[in-house]
């Protein structure tokens, strides 16, 4: 009896370890014991039961013997006289069931049992933590930091009693988690589903600013306010396009929010990042002089929808709050619209002459793509001839391709002046 104690107290603490409820466990430890059993007795496997109750204290198992009034031929049998010793009522023809020692089974079986107790264990473990985490997979979860790890950074949060780990690259730059503390992550993702699950989790993600802006902007989460596009360099900037479905509802309120309510909590939640919310326009010359922001822009160019580049003239005064620090603005607003944006100033700083974009005649040239082979094997002389002298015509009244400005995403970082002031709508 008291091993039989010591059997369920064990049993209780694995079932704690692994949050696996004790009932669940009773049965793989069953199963996990019949295959041990019948690998002891391998003649006998329809024959071997298995007995465990937790309240009466009961773990047992047994063998179903024949009784008959000869020598026993194999384990599968028992003599009448050897029978009545254990049942009186005992009768030849009948059965009866007895008991095995358990710790006779031998070291293989019980290695066995072991192994395939921690196969079930492991099973276990990863229903729970795909079911747990599946439908949470790309959504934002508020974990406890449980630990700091000082030498390698990683921080290990703890959600509904499961270990997670954020690695330092996941990490908003600058930012120190403090232990006991709760921090919001997002779930970028579940790797191994078919094996052992791994949950990764960041704070560096972009979307970890959508579903931040989910959680405090109402319009967003019921879908009145839609989030177009976002770029972010985590710690620094973010830029979000936003758009409102109802022309009663304005976009950009509704995610700043009363006193700036609802975009200082995601701001503060994001260790201090800033903040750009930009309306969307679904006029890309519109949309990419509002990514822009702070600066102000003269006039957009697109200058091919094929390759999505396009130029931008700003005042002198506001290039280099265009490009930003570094080019950290331009590129934002690069990624916020698709678009490689080639920012010049409205000035030429040596000449003083006016950029030519700007003039009311100014054409943005057209990139036509090339002409299928078999189109071109087509053409007779004279066509090729004339498609020839409209091409010379249209290179002379064209600019040179010298004079076109480069189409950077990025200006060089020895351009790039120091950082300026943010807009309101940054803090």
């Amino acid at each position: 009896m008291n091993m039989n104690k010591d059997f369920f107290r064990a049993l209780e603490a694995l079932g704690e370890e692994n949050s696996v409820e004790t009932e669940l466990l009773i049965e793989k430890v069953k199963s996990a014991m019949l295959k041990a059993a019948r690998r002891a007795y391998p003649h006998s496997e329809e024959r071997i039961s298995v007995e465990i109750d937790p309240k009466t204290k009961k773990f047992e198992m047994y063998i179903r013997q024949d009784i008959i009034d000869d020598e026993p031929f194999d384990e599968n049998e028992v003599n009448i006289d050897v029978a009545k010793t254990m049942d009186p009522n005992a009768i030849v023809g009948g059965t009866i069931m007895k008991e095995l020692d358990i710790s006779k089974l031998g070291r293989m079986a019980a290695l066995s049992a072991k192994q395939s107790i921690k196969g079930d264990l492991r099973e276990i473990n990863r229903e729970q933590m795909l079911s747990k985490f599946e439908q949470k997979e790309h959504e934002c979860i508020t974990a406890r930091v449980s630990q700091v790890e000082p030498g390698r950074g990683t921080v290990t949060v703890v959600y509904d009693g499961t270990e997670l780990y954020l690695f330092r690259n996941e990490q908003i730059p600058g930012e120190n988690l403090e232990e006991g503390k709760s921090v919001k992550v997002y779930i970028t993702g579940i790797i191994g589903k078919n094996k052992k699950p791994v949950v990764k989790i960041s704070r560096t993600h972009k979307d970890l600013v959508k579903r931040l802006f989910e959680q405090e902007v109402p319009e967003i989460y019921d879908g009145t306010v839609e989030v177009k596009s976002i770029s972010r360099e985590a710690g620094s900037r973010t830029k979000i396009a936003v758009w409102s479905k109802d022309e009663n509802v304005d976009a950009v309120g509704a995610c700043i929010g009363p006193k700036r309510s609802r975009i200082t909590a995601v701001v503060n939640e994001l260790n201090g990042e800033k903040i750009d919310i930009i309306p969307w326009s679904e006029v890309p010359e519109e949309f990419i002089a509002r990514a822009l922001a702070p600066a102000e822009v003269l006039k957009t160019v697109i200058t091919s929808m094929e390759e999505k580049s396009c130029t931008v003239i700003v005042p002198n005064n506001q290039l280099s709050l265009a490009i930003g620090n570094k080019g950290q603005n331009a590129k934002l607003a690069a990624k916020l619209t698709g678009f490689k944006i080639d920012i010049k100033p409205q000035f030429d700083n040596v000449s003083g002459e006016e950029a030519p974009e700007m003039s009311p005649d100014f054409v943005a040239p057209v990139f036509e793509a090339a002409p299928a082979e078999e189109d071109a094997a087509e053409e007779t002389v004279t066509t090729e001839e004339t498609a020839a002298e409209e091409t010379a015509v249209s290179e002379e009244s064209a600019p040179a391709e010298t004079e076109a400005p480069a189409e950077t995403e990025a200006p060089a970082e020895t351009e790039a002046p120091a950082e300026t002031e943010a807009p309101a709508n940054e803090e």
